[in-house]
């Protein structure tokens, strides 16, 4: 694929337009000179911008996938956290690869190589990623700040805790990583080049302070207990989680507590030329949802 393509000649394929960095990606997409091909397992336009359809895609009918990808220039992949996140993200970059797509540009993590998942899942899919002949670009963004969002009915009901301890973690806002997606998507140079990006917020913060944050911003007491993983995994289950969910979140408190996520990089003002959103910013945003329950 020449270097030289021009962004009106651009078709760009993205899987996971649904979720919440694919959707806002399209919402920048839709304002370019460029061809979109949206992959979603759901046939229906709710979630998609005006005037875009769903190329329906099936992880159990390869051809589906093959359809979805011809012609395109360029692939963009953010899967959802699932136990078949592995398989189907595999599969899409394989028929992209086979169709002659020149670069793939994929959501992964920012974190040391561990058996937790959804690490683990994204480093098999990385290894296989660099098994084939093509341009990439990772994107391994830290936690996603929207991560509090699932805390918020914790906060309200004022039983919200952890096994994060006082460790400090650096929350991306999951819009700063969908404008770092555009300005990869959008530069035609080296298209053969392989590459990762680590994208985070502009600081970290600790589990406490976000309950500082909180209770300043709402005007009441909000607290962070603190838990043993045992305790915390009771609480999980006890609220409706699911086993593999309850372990994700200890896994991320794992995490959190040890601070592997608590650097700061400059990659998103770099590749966009904006800071990056705070999780402060994100909390005052989203403040309805933690508004305590009376």
């Amino acid at each position: 694929m020449s270097d030289t393509l021009t962004k009106r000649s651009l078709r760009i394929a993205v899987a996971g337009a649904t979720g919440q960095i694919g959707s806002a990606l399209l919402s920048k997409l839709v304002k370019e000179d460029v061809e979109i091909v949206a992959l979603s397992r759901d046939p229906s336009t709710d979630r998609l911008p005006h005037g875009i359809a769903p190329m329906v895609v099936d992880f159990e009918k390869p051809s589906t996938l093959s359809t979805a990808v011809e012609g395109a220039d360029q692939l963009f992949v953010a899967h959802g956290t699932s136990a078949r996140q592995v398989e189907n993200e595999i599969a899409v970059i394989d028929a992209a690869v086979a169709a002659g797509v020149a670069h793939i540009v994929k959501v992964s993590v920012m974190g040391p190589p561990v058996r937790l998942h959804p690490f683990d899942w994204h480093a098999k899919i990385e290894a296989h990623l660099a098994t084939r002949d093509v341009g990439y670009t990772l994107l391994r963004p830290s936690t996603f700040v929207d991560i509090l969002k699932r805390r918020a009915a914790f906060v309200a009901q004022g039983t919200w805790g952890g096994a994060a301890g006082e460790g400090r973690v650096n929350l991306i806002d999951t819009r700063d990583v969908a404008d770092v997606a555009l300005a990869v998507l959008l530069n035609q140079e080296n298209l053969q080049a392989q590459r990762a990006y680590h994208l985070t917020g502009p600081a970290s913060v600790s589990m406490p302070e976000v309950a500082a944050e909180l209770s300043r911003l709402l005007g009441a007491q909000i607290s962070y207990d603190h838990r043993t993983p045992e305790e915390h995994r009771k609480v999980l289950l006890e609220a409706g989680l699911s086993e593999m969910i309850a372990d994700l979140q200890l896994g991320l408190d794992r995490l959190f507590k040890l601070s592997v996520q608590a650097e700061t990089t400059s990659t998103v003002f770099e590749l966009t030329g904006q800071p990056p959103r705070s999780a402060f910013a994100w909390l005052k945003e989203n403040l309805a949802a933690f508004q305590p329950v009376k």
